[in-house]
């Protein structure tokens, strides 16, 4: 035990000395065990009543869902997953890369023992980098499935997802189409879709046109700027069989990174699950007070006027969330990958989840010293950010060891 503290303090100090805006609000998972839903109740203690459920069928995979699913990428906590399931949230995402495979460890944990029909399971695996032929690409993309159903305690799961694509390109990649297709074939995934956090309408499009994906999972909010072209190609998906779960919803928690301005959270789940092409949402919350927040906007839908007034639909009202449209790029003499970059200070500052942040950020290629060189930078971004400044603060992370942050 005293050996686990002393590791325990060293890397605190070591966030505090070398990333101390970065580590502010990082809570740890035992101390956040210790709090809300999912707990023993006490003697005499009332269980909180079940919440209204809404239904929504998925597509043609004819699954009925809740209209709130959720998101586990940044929940470290067994007990709140546990919460949700016994609160009448049905459907779980997660994915193979989700806290170096925890993620996937700790639902399969929380499931064991219930009833296969009474939760849906969503994992997401991203294409191999590496695969010089097909077979190795196809054999590739399988052999992390397989890793993510061991993971799981699982001999299926209900969707299986080419992971975090943005182009027509690589929606429609041949190998991990035929990849996809034998998994769903050999019954070990029952439904197959494909995720987008930009670009959305081509990547929609190319999916429906695909005749494999049943499923489309993209980042959908009120901060987009091209918001009504993406429901408008959701809604051409609908009408070809596929279903549409929404991602992104919440749009970065925050309107800073201090954490003063938080977005309504009720307001953006509402305004997501407006769209009739949306299936279900899947909000990453990770504390017992957000699980309720995002439950009770299924007893009423309906977004009220004081809702609408705290969405900010303005171009340049700010904000963590980057909607990935790439317009930042041709400013930039050094090519750098901003779109990840900016999702990367998301994930830090909004999410407060700094190992997502790590990964995406130690997964780039990028020079020593990024937005150092260049006397003026000339990126322009749609929403008004500080590109170069937030690259600065965010390539910081490179400096930790990832099993700091596990």
């Amino acid at each position: 035990m005293a050996d686990d503290k002393s590791t325990d303090l060293k890397r605190r100090s070591f966030l505090k000395l070398g990333l101390t805006g970065l580590a502010a609000g990082v809570v740890p998972s035992a101390a956040r065990a210790l709090t809300g839903a999912g707990l023993p109740r006490a003697a005499g203690q009332t269980a909180a009543p079940q919440p209204k459920r809404v239904f929504r069928t998925l597509g043609r995979t004819g699954l009925k869902i809740p209209v709130v699913s959720m998101g586990v990428m940044n929940a470290d906590n067994p007990n709140l997953v546990q919460a949700a399931l016994d609160r009448g949230i049905m459907l779980l995402d997660t994915a193979y890369g989700y806290q170096r495979g925890r993620n996937e460890q700790m639902i399969g944990q929380v499931i064991k023992g219930r009833p296969r029909d009474s939760f849906y399971i969503s994992t997401k695996v991203p294409a191999p980098r590496r695969a010089q032929t097909e077979a190795e690409a196809v054999g590739g993309f399988l052999n992390m499935f397989e890793t993510s159903l061991e993971r799981l305690g699982l001999t299926h799961v209900d969707i299986l997802s080419l992971h975090d694509v943005g182009t027509r390109a690589a929606t429609l990649n041949d190998p991990v189409l035929k990849a996809l297709a034998q998994a769903k074939k050999e019954g070990r995934a029952r439904f197959v879709g494909v995720t987008t956090h930009g670009n959305e309408p081509e990547v929609i499009r190319a999916a429906a046109e695909s005749g494999v994906y049943d499923v489309v999972i993209n980042a959908f909010n009120f901060r987009q700027d091209h918001r009504a072209e993406v429901s408008k190609a959701m809604a051409e998906a609908v009408k070809a069989g596929l279903g549409i779960i929404a991602m992104k919803t919440q749009a970065g928690v925050y309107w800073d990174r201090e954490e003063q301005q938080p977005i309504n959270m009720t307001a953006a789940l509402k305004w997501a699950l407006s769209d009739p092409s949306v299936t279900t949402a899947i909000p990453g919350f990770t504390t017992f007070d957000q699980l309720e927040t995002d439950l009770a906007v299924m007893n009423n839908l309906q977004l009220t006027e004081p809702e609408l007034k705290d969405l900010r639909f303005e171009p340049a009202a700010g904000g963590l969330y980057c909607q990935q449209c790439g317009q930042c790029r041709p400013g930039c003499p050094q090519n750098l990958p901003l779109p990840d970059l900016m999702r990367s200070y998301m994930y830090a500052y909004g999410y407060r989840n700094l190992e997502a942040a790590h990964a995406l950020v130690t997964s780039l290629e990028l020079p020593d010293a990024p937005c150092r060189d260049c006397a003026v930078c000339g990126v322009r971004c749609a929403k008004g950010f500080d590109v170069a400044g937030r690259v600065r603060d965010i390539a910081r992370l490179r400096a930790l060891p990832g099993d700091f942050l596990a």
